[in-house]
């Protein structure tokens, strides 16, 4: 492949030739046909390549927002005679990243290492290496691919929220349900022995009065759940608000996960994820969406959680409030332990009003709503 070089050589070599031939100039026909044979040299000597194996690892492969990841090159040189210096191009994000990396000898290797582009939001593909080398006047090119593709998560950035400390029960004598997870000390019902069952929890007096052999069923009692519902409908946030609005939702997430609360996540969209690990994943690649109906779905959206289970602290995060969906949240309030409002509007903006019996903070940051909520909830 020709270098910028190299096409400008071709070009100086094709131009010299024809003016030389029609002006019957032999001087600057020999030019052009020096040019051209500096061209032929420049394909021979990329006739061998250079027998070289390269591991890549990138490290870390999930990164908070603002942070920093590394590649690292591993490039051996398993041929028999020397390699020229090499050019390798790695690409992410649409940006690309040359590294150079030096002559090696038949059996040596050299690891380079260089920053990746990594400051945004997002899931990054990054295709295989691009191997290349060079004649010594750069006047060609020759690259292959190198191992396979990588993937890295870029988190949003997250801050330290306070939880609220909700009513609900938490121990061995709190409610249960029939779905809850086994393996707990709860006593929830009886229910006839499978096999498998540890023989100990085996009821005698149900099995005497029945005929059949019962076993009580334990589970682990119910614990307050937080719900983190997300808009990503297009209409509340305007310029880069969305953005702080994925960062709000991260940092409730993870307070939950610190606090010990089990966690859902789901959006407007009706996307859903549960633990803090897999919700990160989702909001590196969330957008949002003009067809999202947003807070106008949020009744069908938590029908399942206030129709079957007790103890669950909603929060929503959104942008401006209107008033269908302010009215909408005091309907729903008093179905769960709490109802916290997150709202990202603009800075010369006026405050949204607070739907009543609901937590709500209003800013025009992901930090600036961290302090205030901070401030609010610890006071």
């Amino acid at each position: 492949m020709l270098t910028r070089s190299g096409a400008w050589t071709a070009a100086a070599a094709v131009g010299l030739v024809a003016l030389g031939t029609w002006t019957d100039y032999p001087e600057l026909v020999t030019l052009g046909l020096a040019a051209a044979g500096a061209l032929l040299v420049a394909a021979a000597w990329l006739v061998a390549t250079p027998r070289l194996t390269v591991v890549r690892e990138v490290r870390p492969r999930r990164v908070f927002e603002g942070g920093a990841a590394q590649g690292t090159l591993t490039v051996t040189n398993v041929g028999r005679r020397g390699s020229p210096p090499l050019l390798v191009s790695e690409t992410i994000g649409g940006h690309r990243t040359t590294v150079a990396v030096p002559a090696l000898t038949a059996g040596h290797s050299c690891t380079v290492s260089y920053p990746l582009p990594v400051a945004r939001r997002g899931r990054y593909v990054i295709p295989p290496v691009a191997l290349g080398h060079s004649d010594p006047l750069r006047l060609l090119h020759r690259g292959r691919a190198c191992g396979g593709e990588l993937v890295v998560h870029v988190y949003p950035r997250v801050h330290l929220l306070a939880t609220i400390t909700a009513g609900g029960p938490q121990d061995t004598d709190g409610q249960t349900t029939g779905n809850a997870p086994l393996g707990g000390a709860a006593f929830h019902s009886l229910r006839e022995y499978t096999p498998g069952d540890d023989w100990r929890r085996i009821h005698w007096g149900a099995t005497a009065r029945t005929g059949t052999v019962m076993t009580r069923h334990v589970v682990v009692p119910d614990e307050p759940r937080q719900l983190v519902v997300l808009d990503t409908s297009s209409a509340p946030y305007h310029g880069s608000l969305f953005e702080d609005a994925v960062r709000v939702a991260a940092s409730f997430c993870v307070a939950a996960e610190r606090s010990g609360l089990p966690l859902q996540l789901r959006t407007t969209g009706a996307a859903e994820r549960e633990s803090s690990g897999t919700a990160l994943e989702f909001l590196s690649t969330v957008e949002p969406d003009s067809a999202d109906r947003g807070l106008a779905a949020l009744s069908g959206l938590v029908r399942d959680v206030v129709s079957d289970t007790q103890g669950v602290a909603l929060v929503i995060v959104t942008g401006r409030l209107d008033a269908d969906a302010a009215q909408l949240l005091m309907l729903l309030r008093h179905r769960f332990l709490s109802v916290s409002l997150a709202q990202l509007v603009s800075p010369d903006s006026a405050l949204p009003p607070r739907p009543r019996g609901v937590l709500a903070v209003a800013a025009p940051s992901s930090e600036r709503f961290a302090a205030g909520w901070n401030r609010l909830v610890l006071r």
